[in-house]
């Protein structure tokens, strides 16, 4: 069995969640697995929903952990072990609190940053240094109120910024699967930079 390229989108599970701002990876996968044509199908052992796809010429399995966010990693685990997969042929996409809405950007390792979902996929993996797509959302301004802020719906000009920020990062994505991420990334950030 060949080896999938992996797009994680990172979210939690279910309609309570679905608009969230915390969802914004799962935003992501679900319009790519649209431009796709794919369904995700449920594979209660690994704990995600999966579909493999032909990108473009690349074979690359889409994942929607179906764990809650903070408990991302036991999906991914599972995944890579499942398809023995490589973390350094895998994409990580989630909500970025330090990038506002309508900006996204592309990088090759790093820390989590806070991310709960980040946090434990770094539990559930001794290689950290696999790509990841950053989708800006915003800060409400207060620590304290990050739970809140990532919990609640985005406004509607706030929404419709970072979902322009998700096409746009789709439409770069066979540049990234090509291997030439500087392409993308210069792409990517003029775009949604110029977004704005």
């Amino acid at each position: 069995m060949s080896k999938p390229f992996l797009i994680i989108g990172l979210g939690n599970p279910g309609s309570r969640y679905s608009e969230t701002r915390h969802n914004a990876g799962f935003w992501f996968l679900d319009r790519l697995a649209q431009a796709c044509g794919a369904v995700l199908r449920s594979q209660a052992r690994l704990q995600a929903e999966l579909a493999r796809v032909d990108w473009r010429g690349h074979d690359c399995l889409l994942v929607r952990p179906t764990t809650f966010m903070n408990h991302s990693g036991q999906a991914v685990r599972a995944v890579m072990d499942y398809y023995r997969a490589d973390a350094t042929a895998m994409l990580v996409a989630y909500d970025e609190l330090d990038l506002p809405p309508g900006v996204a950007r592309l990088k090759r390792g790093g820390g989590h940053g806070g991310h709960n979902g980040m946090r434990d996929i770094f539990r559930h993996t001794a290689v950290h240094d696999f790509l990841r797509l950053r989708i800006g959302i915003g800060h409400p301004g207060c620590k304290d109120a990050v739970t809140g802020y990532v919990l609640g719906r985005a406004t509607a000009e706030q929404e419709q910024l970072m979902r322009d920020a998700i096409s746009n990062a789709i439409e770069v994505l066979p540049q990234v699967l090509d291997g030439d991420l500087s392409s993308a990334m210069k792409a990517l950030h003029t775009e949604t930079e110029h977004g704005l």
